[in-house]
């Protein structure tokens, strides 16, 4: 498997596949926004929304492909502001179904966090649902929970759910 970063002509040329990827995550439970079922050019167009973030430097995404098919994504969003340009924000990590067990989530995570540090950034956060199989794998990256927030999203199936927030110091120390 390979692990590229996407420019913004390459995210909406692979937007088809990384669209069928959180199709299988919606379908699969996993809270990233949308509600289930999600439709295919409903994705489609999610994702190629994210170009122009992508051109203005304001989002990083990267994809994982195993031969021609993408089997995983992370990306990180950078926020505009001046006083919080040492920050990011981890989104999206989503492996699909048939690729998980592999360590792919651990691979993406890292390509994360090292792309973060040579940005720049020193401070990483994140939200995922609460009690989902995502939380086992930030805390086994060095994570920290900062906090649970109640009825935060809808799960895919419209049911209110808690989220909760981790934060990682990188290239410190």
């Amino acid at each position: 498997m390979t692990v590229t970063r996407l420019d913004a002509p390459r995210l909406c040329a692979r937007a088809a596949e990384l669209a069928e990827l959180l199709i299988d995550a919606v379908d699969d439970g996993a809270s990233l926004g949308f509600l289930a079922p999600l439709d295919r050019a409903a994705a489609e167009d999610w994702w190629k929304g994210r170009a122009q973030g992508v051109a203005a430097g304001q989002l990083a995404v990267w994809a994982a492909q195993d031969g021609d098919r993408v089997v995983g994504t992370v990306g990180l969003a950078f926020p505009d502001k001046p006083n919080s340009r040492h920050r990011a924000e981890l989104v999206k990590l989503m492996v699909h179904r048939d690729a998980r067990g592999k360590g792919l989530g651990r691979t993406l995570l890292t390509a994360a966090e090292e792309s973060a540090v040579a940005a720049g950034v020193t401070l990483l956060h994140l939200d995922t649902e609460t009690d989902s199989p995502a939380e086992h794998l930030y805390r086994a990256a060095g994570w920290t929970r900062a906090g649970v927030i109640p009825d935060y999203a809808a799960s895919p199936a419209g049911v209110l759910r808690p989220t909760t927030l981790y934060y990682k110091h990188v290239g410190v120390g």
